[in-house]
């Protein structure tokens, strides 16, 4: 297998950039302060989840394209951002020599998707009240008496995206060595053709199926339901939880309508991703709707 020197550890590279985040998430501390709790409800409210049937996921993503052509030039530009940043997030990876971790950086990237998604279920909100909604309405979320808990559930989520990162490069030490591959094609190479890469290859698909199925279940409906709601973090989450539990079949196909966009939207260059992401982001609202009783 054709391998360089080792010069750094992709562990410690990441856990450098995890604590420059932190530290600039460091100043907004104090928005989480009661991020778990409902806000101005003694006692809780608890949501109510209904049965769902394939037809309301078909209904959601009808709902949500209508979203998407009613607002198209406005969440095209918003979401031309996030093909962007994934791009420059593996360029990134590459310069520093992390060839391994290229694709689980962009794939693992779509755990965050829920949280990405919070401008445009903003933007679904206001128009499903009849208010009038450009992008900027997005950031009004900056503003939302939920932002402490919307920052506290993302903050989950980003820890599985940590996990999910630090997973993988464990596997790549495990199946393939230690040692940073010489090129894209040596890489490349030693995945396709070798039994090592073939390994690798596989339970990385069954690992990264884990997490992206504990992503889902967690954030489906508990973004939504924070500006929704006056919810705390962690009954938002427990909320999510049910409504997969309640719903696994229509849940599951959602995973896969998800799964599939963020494929198709992926192929040219992550370009696709900047009708395939707004589309998904308003339907997860409506679906949110019909799952949660009002």
């Amino acid at each position: 297998m054709a391998v360089q020197n080792h010069v750094h550890n992709p562990l410690e590279w990441g856990w450098d950039h995890l604590k420059d985040a932190g530290q600039a998430l460091g100043s907004t501390a104090g928005t989480l302060d009661g991020a778990w709790e409902a806000r101005g409800a003694a006692p809780p409210i608890v949501p109510t989840v209904r049965r769902i049937g394939l037809a309301d996921l078909g209904a959601a993503l009808r709902a949500g394209w209508n979203d998407f052509t009613a607002c198209r030039t406005d969440v095209v530009f918003l979401c031309l951002l996030y093909p962007v940043a994934g791009l420059v997030i593996a360029r990134l990876a590459v310069e520093q020599g992390l060839l391994p971790l290229v694709f689980p950086l962009v794939a693992g990237f779509a755990l965050l998707g829920p949280l990405f998604g919070v401008g445009l279920y903003e933007m679904s909100r206001r128009r499903e009240r009849g208010i009038a909604t450009g992008w900027a309405d997005a950031h009004a979320v900056l503003r939302s008496p939920a932002l402490g808990a919307i920052l506290a559930v993302g903050l989950v989520l980003l820890a599985l995206f940590g996990l999910w990162l630090g997973s993988a490069w464990i596997l790549y030490t495990v199946t393939l060595g230690p040692d940073l591959p010489v090129s894209a094609a040596a890489f490349a190479r030693d995945v396709l053709t070798t039994p090592a890469g073939w390994t690798m290859a596989a339970a990385g698909t069954a690992i990264g199926f884990g997490f992206a199925v504990l992503a889902l279940a967690l954030g489906v409906v508990s973004f939504p339901l924070l500006l929704d709601r006056p919810v705390g973090a962690g009954q938002a989450m427990a909320t999510s939880l049910r409504a997969v539990r309640s719903n696994p079949g229509p849940m599951a196909a959602w995973g896969l309508v998800v799964a599939g966009g963020l494929l198709l939207g992926a192929l040219p260059l992550l370009v696709g991703l900047a009708v395939v992401l707004p589309v998904l982001g308003h339907a997860t609202w409506h679906l949110h709707r019909r799952v949660v009783a009002s």
